[in-house]
């Protein structure tokens, strides 16, 4: 059966934005094929050139996860984790009335459930607020306006056996505070998340779909940059 890709991840660049905690990622040219034409490698008239890029960056840059480490000392790593976490059904909520700062709450979850047309049951949970949209061009904003993801509605996925859910912002908590409600009791729940989801409008309206999300094999990863793809039938 024919299949659609939907590409859920942001393009990693230089100094792009990063959460408020975290340093921006460096990721510059390393070496160019105009400087490698001084190696003399390959043949006459045919040399052989090359690029390779500098990367130096927090495992928390772009679109990732957070491994349980994370936020528990005593947690697994990513590279521990296992790659069932990462994949699976999927569903995408259309919460996109929420604005900047505001709260997701358990009446906003249940209402989209109902509108989404799928019984949320062990599925990873995509949450589409419109943030990263209507921010694109705002790099203050992407930092300091997402809105957050109550410890109730959080709760409420957990109960529905959702092991996995993801956001469009830097976090899941609102940057106006240093609480990390949600952080903490993904923590003792033994559940985490993805953060810097895009084109989460593009799924909205598609009932149950597959979602992939794997991290690089990070030894001791405390998360890990992925690129995330929703799977659709055609």
């Amino acid at each position: 059966m024919a299949k659609r890709i939907i590409d859920l991840s942001m393009l990693i660049e230089d100094n792009m934005p990063s959460h408020k905690l975290f340093q921006s990622p460096i990721y510059l040219p390393a070496q160019t094929h105009e400087q490698t034409l001084a190696f003399g490698l390959g043949v006459e008239g045919d040399p052989m050139t090359f690029q390779t890029n500098f990367i130096g960056m927090l495992d928390h840059v772009g679109t990732h996860v957070d491994a349980f480490l994370h936020t528990n000392p005593k947690g697994a790593s990513v590279d521990q984790m296992p790659l069932e976490m990462f994949m699976g059904k999927a569903v995408c909520f259309d919460l996109q009335h929420i604005g900047d700062l505001e709260d997701i709450t358990v009446a906003h979850m249940e209402e989209a459930e109902e509108k989404s047309g799928v019984k949320v049951d062990g599925h990873i949970v995509l949450l589409c607020t419109g943030f990263h949209k209507r921010n694109i061009n705002d790099p203050q904003k992407l930092v300091w306006g997402n809105p957050g993801l109550t410890t109730e509605a959080t709760r409420w996925l957990y109960d529905r056996g959702s092991r996995m859910h993801g956001v469009e912002g830097p976090s899941t908590d609102k940057p106006s505070n240093n609480i990390f409600a949600q952080h903490r009791l993904c923590r003792d729940l033994g559940i985490s998340h993805y953060e810097w989801l895009v084109n989460l409008e593009e799924l909205i309206g598609e009932g149950e779909f597959e979602f992939i999300g794997l991290p690089i094999k990070f030894k001791d990863g405390s998360g890990s940059p992925v690129r995330a793809i929703a799977v659709l039938d055609a």
